[in-house]
């Protein structure tokens, strides 16, 4: 009978048991050694066990600080200052051997029961620290910005390290303090209570004891109202106008924090002063401390007084009583998005452009005047240059290369490999992992071309023709945009015809990336890890084969660096030897002071942030998967802590080839989020902050914003050196005219080379003339009778007519206008370019070329300069 109830309990320890062995196998030991093996295979070990060492250690060692801090006062609670008998009972051999008996039990818990109460407690508390180690960290390696804040005039570390390690220190501490001050004072009640023979007094030593508790208690409590004047500096009441604080906030609510402090402190010194008294007992310090207390917190919540304050003295001179405080705002939120450093030019309008129309007849302004948008082109490279179904265009990059003996803007994509567009039957294990591992080579096209004819192609085929000098000695791409599994390379499967342009066996891989399999115990390991027994029983995986994982870059990059936040857009750049990624990365922090929080359309939409840096540049080696870190804003005090924390992880950025270097660009994403702040802070004086009377939206056409645009052009800053920019066009809100052209650029003017040193300028019109913004000019192209029916035309011949992106550039004192024309076939949907149509004023002209268009509106302006105000570029209203 006995063995048949043991079975039931057997049964159990031994499922639980069994589950317990599986979590640990494939959540801990195999996740381990995986994640082990594949920072090896990077040469990143030193800097995965780093990783691993700050997390447990600090971790552990705030445990055992916690659990020392509730063991020891346990103990001492139990064990010696609660006993309090007689002389009487100490003589008396029967009381006191009672006394002891029972004391015994007490005094005995300090290991039996207090010993596993301070363990889980001090785990349970540490906790939050475990999830906020990398807080602590940037504040152990972070150093001074040479930033202070304008309010409390603290450096800007404070901020960005300091407080939030400080505010979780300060919670966690008062948690604890508050808990131990409970459960001792509990133990030494009980101790008088339950242990007979106590004398009537409370012992002396426990009142010591408690107000040294009770006192951690008020530290930790003043410390958190301390830290509450820093909340001021986030205050977003005053929004829309501004964020931060302002007149109520630092002339009313701070010095209530000030006398909630004194207050709080007056209740502790008055119940000390109360309990130790031996005469004189007297509550009433207590009650005026507490009603003192009681009266502080609520001036600071109630409404009434703040609302006065505002009717009458912050409401009738706004500008006046909040200018300081906007002025606060401004500063910091310019200084929080680096936008500290724009160059403003004021740019005149010419009434008559026709001096600008000649002075840049000269065909090199056009060759770089971007007419094929990359959201169209990509349909026309999967038509056109996939060739085979199981290759794939993902997104469509810009960029510059020296072709034609002088810089030239391309469009460009990478050709990976998507085993989805394979067969059902043909998408099976094999396939899957050891045979279409990899995509092949890229496509390459000029961004000014000429329309109504075929693209033409700078780089093309799986042969890899090209007529202007590209050549790429490993095409191969294993690591890209593509969502990836894994792959097994190289095997003994011989491929034929699937990267290359003939009928030959295609080369193995001959890379060194991947994790080894050396031996049968580590593919029996892979095989539990992908959950599949093939890894283990197939042939043709050999002991030269590697596993290659995370092959997606922003996975890769992810897993490497979960600190970093990765720009939307990484794009690829040609080298000689193979094909690299180049990802834009940033810093971002949410408590930078009295700076407005972006949007939440930047990045995943999910980070609350009002400081960001694009502090890093990412290469990732698209053959062979290989991740190299350069610091591209040394200025960065939350990289440098990094840097700083993980020795030999960031290069510096003169170390990376000058072959990189020259492909770098100001990202697009920062630069639209940049413009989105500035076209509201740019009004950097408190009166036009007040005011709103210049705040800039983004140009618009059809009711869809125009984004910032790549264009390579010489903008008269380095003797005539074209250079690689992104415009961003604004327009006043809810108008149309334009107010302003952005140009963001990497070129470094100062030395006019290739030096990365990211900068703005903003181009400025005059207030009292307008300039026709891209939906005026829209206006002006459908209204024009020979481009109306040329359309209309188009339309009945079983074609689609799409307008491209609309380009605008600063030509002399003149404003150039350029737009694609693309008819897109009813049954491919593959587009065309049809026309270019070019406007400068109030004149529009269509063409097959941009140069032809351009001559055409050269010449309708000379034919009118001797007055004629059809031609001008703008009109005083």
């Amino acid at each position: 009978m006995r063995k048949r109830k043991l079975l039931p309990a057997l049964a159990g320890v031994t499922i639980v048991s069994a589950i317990i062995l599986y979590v640990a196998f494939y959540f801990v030991f195999l996740d381990f050694f995986v994640d082990l093996w594949w920072f090896r295979s990077l040469e990143f070990e030193a800097y995965f066990w780093l990783r691993l060492l700050y997390r447990f250690v600090f971790s552990g060692a705030v445990t055992l600080f916690f659990f020392a801090i509730f063991q020891f006062h346990f103990w001492i609670a139990s064990r010696y200052l609660g006993l309090n008998p007689p002389d009487e009972v100490l003589l008396d051999d029967k009381k006191r051997r009672r006394f002891q008996r029972f004391a015994e039990v007490f005094m005995s818990g300090s290991t039996k029961v207090y010993t596993p109460i301070s363990i889980i407690l001090a785990i349970v508390i540490a906790v939050p620290f475990y999830q906020q180690w990398e807080d602590a960290l940037l504040f152990f390696f972070g150093s001074d910005a040479g930033i202070s804040d304008p309010v409390f005039d603290r450096d800007i570390s404070f901020y960005l390290f300091s407080y939030p390690i400080f505010m979780l220190i300060q919670q966690e501490l008062l948690f604890t303090a508050s808990l131990v001050f409970l459960a001792t004072g509990l133990l030494y009640w009980l101790e008088h209570i339950f242990i007979p023979n106590q004398d009537k007094q409370f012992p002396f030593g426990a009142k010591i004891h408690l107000t040294v508790m009770f006192a951690f208690v008020v530290l930790f409590v003043e410390w958190g109202f301390i830290l509450d004047r820093f909340t001021l500096l986030y205050n977003n009441s005053r929004e829309p106008v501004f964020f931060g604080p302002g007149f109520v906030d630092l002339r009313y609510q701070l010095p209530l924090i000030w006398l909630s402090i004194l207050t709080f402190f007056m209740i502790a010194a008055s119940a000390v002063f109360y309990v130790f008294s031996e005469t004189h007992r007297s509550k009433t310090p207590i009650i005026i401390s507490v009603l003192s207390f009681m009266a502080v917190l609520g001036l600071q919540n109630w409404n009434f007084i703040p609302t006065v304050i505002e009717d009458l003295v912050v409401n009738p001179n706004p500008t006046r009583t909040e200018g300081p405080f906007m002025g606060y705002n401004i500063d910091a939120t310019l200084a929080a998005y680096d936008l500290n450093n724009i160059k403003n030019i004021d740019f005149p309008i010419n009434l008559d452009p026709t001096k600008d129309i000649e002075n840049w007849s000269n065909i090199k302004h056009f060759e770089n005047i971007p007419v094929w948008d990359r959201e169209l082109l990509i349909d026309s490279y999967q038509q056109l240059q996939a060739i085979r179904p199981y290759y794939q265009f993902m997104l469509v990059d810009e960029d510059r290369y020296f072709i034609h003996n002088h810089i030239q803007q391309v469009n460009l994509a990478a050709r990976e490999i998507n085993i989805k567009k394979l067969p059902k039957e043909a998408q099976n294990w094999e396939n899957t992992h050891l045979r279409y591992t990899h995509g092949y080579g890229a496509v390459v096209s000029p961004a000014a071309q000429d329309a109504d004819i075929p693209i033409v192609w700078y780089l093309r085929d799986l042969n890899m023709s090209s007529d202007v000098g590209f050549s790429v000695k490993h095409p191969d791409i294993y690591y890209g945009q593509e969502k990836y599994s894994y792959a097994i390379v190289p095997n003994n499967l011989v491929v034929k015809d699937i990267s290359g342009s003939n009928g030959n066996d295609s080369p193995g891989y001959q890379g060194n990336s991947g994790i080894p399999i050396p031996s049968y115990f580590r593919k029996l390991l892979f095989s539990f890890y992908f959950k599949d027994e093939k890894i283990f029983f197939s042939p043709n995986i050999s002991t030269e084969s590697k596993v290659q994982i995370r092959r997606n870059i922003n996975e890769r990059i992810s897993i490497l660096t979960p600190f970093l936040h990765l720009d939307k857009d990484p794009y690829l750049v040609i080298e000689k030897d193979r094909l690299y990624w180049i990802q834009d990365a940033y810093t971002l922090s949410k408590l930078y002071p009295v700076s407005q929080p972006a949007a939440d359309d930047f990045l995943d939409g999910k980070n609350e942030f009002n400081y960001i840096r694009n502090s890093v540049k990412i290469v990732v080696d698209a053959y062979d998967g290989n991740v190299d870190y350069y610091i591209a804003d040394p200025k960065d005090p939350i990289i440098n802590a990094y840097s700083r924390a993980y020795p030999g992880l960031f290069k510096h950025l003169n170390e990376m080839p000058e072959s990189l270097l020259s492909h770098l660009r100001y990202p697009r994403d920062l630069y639209y989020m940049q413009m989105k702040i500035y076209a509201k802070y740019h009004q950097n004086s408190p009166a036009l902050f007040y005011e709103q009377a210049e705040t800039w939206q983004y140009a618009k056409v059809d009711g869809a914003p125009i984004l910032p645009y790549f264009i390579t052009m010489d903008f008269g800053r380095c003797n005539n050196q074209e250079e690689f920019a992104m415009i961003n066009p604004m327009t006043p809100v809810n108008r149309d005219n334009l107010s302003m052209v952005g140009i963001a650029s990497t070129l470094d003017d100062s030395q006019c080379n290739n030096g990365y040193k990211p900068n703005i300028s903003i181009y400025k019109f005059p207030k009292a003339v307008q300039v026709n913004g891209p939906s005026q000019v829209m206006a002006l192209i459908d209204q024009n009778p020979e481009i109306a029916g040329q359309f209309t035309l188009w339309n009945q011949l079983g074609s689609e007519v799409k307008k491209g992106r609309m380009v605008i550039l600063p030509m002399g004192n003149s404003i150039l206008y350029v737009q694609p024309i693309y008819m897109l076939a009813t049954k491919t949907k593959m587009p065309e370019l049809a026309r270019v149509i070019v406007s400068i004023g109030n004149q529009v002209v269509m063409d097959k070329t941009l140069w032809a268009a351009f001559e055409r509106l050269k010449a309708k302006f000379v034919k009118t300069a001797s007055g004629s105000s059809s031609g001008t570029s703008g009109a005083k209203p």
